[in-house]
């Protein structure tokens, strides 16, 4: 059995919609805050923020360039005028025409970005999805693909491997980052898992919530959500238990040491219409150990 923190998370804000996307920046905790078309900004005091627009419906995520430029993926990539409006950054569409999911900006300005390669709220039969390449200069490639359901993504701080979670392949999964920040070396960084949003801290292991593949849903012998600590092979060393599901995680605070849980309740994508009108989604921040470091 995994050790389970002593302390409990606090609830940082309360009362909101489906929540996701989970960064730390400039002193605040961001996220997506889906069904209300919105990004939120909130400090450790609870203060909050609407920052920016949000674009319609689910799966759309944040991130920053280097110069401090907001971008939001969504149907396109979005990125926020010094007048608060969102416009095309680069078009992708040549590459798919299925929207973006999640999204990571590494140190040198280049944009990695994921598509799930269906829609699942039409109940199109599930494909496998892809990862594209923006590089400062506005070239856009796709540079992986095959993977189950992508989601959350992080670059490790020396910027030489980018990992990804493959939500319904119940694992996450590593590549190398070349020169041209191509991608190589595709292996199994941690299985059994069925990870969404995620975080990486100064040990090299990797929050994430765990779920059950394919359904969303935790286990039947988990408690209603879970964000876990794990290390490279898929051994949890750290864990907190939720009364509802775990979306995304982020390390934040001004040393790092404060992870920062988004979650709601969960009954499935033919309900999610119900849990945002019932507004069960939370912030809540719990202190560790470990700080964060790399991208996001």
């Amino acid at each position: 059995m995994s050790p389970t923190n002593p302390s409990e998370p606090r609830v940082l804000l309360d009362g909101l919609a489906m929540v996701e996307s989970a960064r730390w920046h400039e002193g605040r905790f961001w996220f997506a805050h889906w069904g209300a078309e919105e990004v939120v900004a909130v400090d450790l005091d609870g203060n909050r923020e609407v920052v920016a627009p949000g674009p319609a419906g689910l799966g759309w995520s944040i991130d920053w360039l280097p110069d401090g430029r907001l971008l939001v993926t969504g149907q396109e990539l979005l990125g926020q005028e010094p007048d608060g409006t969102l416009v095309r950054h680069v078009d992708l569409t040549p590459i798919t025409d299925y929207g973006w999911n999640e999204i990571v900006v590494d140190g040198r300005g280049n944009i990695y970005l994921n598509s799930l390669g269906f829609d699942f709220r039409k109940g199109e039969e599930p494909t496998s999805g892809i990862i594209a390449l923006v590089t400062p200069d506005g070239s856009a490639r796709q540079v992986a693909d095959g993977i189950e359901f992508p989601n959350g993504m992080v670059i490790t701080p020396d910027g030489s491997t980018l990992i990804i979670s493959e939500s319904f392949a119940g694992r996450l999964t590593a590549f190398d980052i070349r020169v041209d920040g191509s991608l190589s070396n595709r292996r199994e960084w941690a299985g059994g898992i069925g990870p969404d949003g995620i975080c990486i801290d100064e040990e090299g292991a990797i929050w994430t919530s765990s779920a059950d593949t394919r359904t969303y849903t935790q286990r039947d012998d988990a408690p209603e959500g879970t964000c876990i600590r794990v290390r490279e092979g898929g051994e949890e060393v750290q864990r907190y238990e939720l009364d509802r599901a775990c979306f995304a995680c982020a390390l934040g605070g001004p040393d790092r040491r404060k992870l920062f849980m988004l979650a709601a309740e969960w009954r499935g994508i033919e309900h999610v219409d119900d849990v945002i009108a019932e507004r069960t989604g939370q912030v809540l921040v719990a202190d560790v150990a470990v700080p964060g470091v790399g991208w996001p």
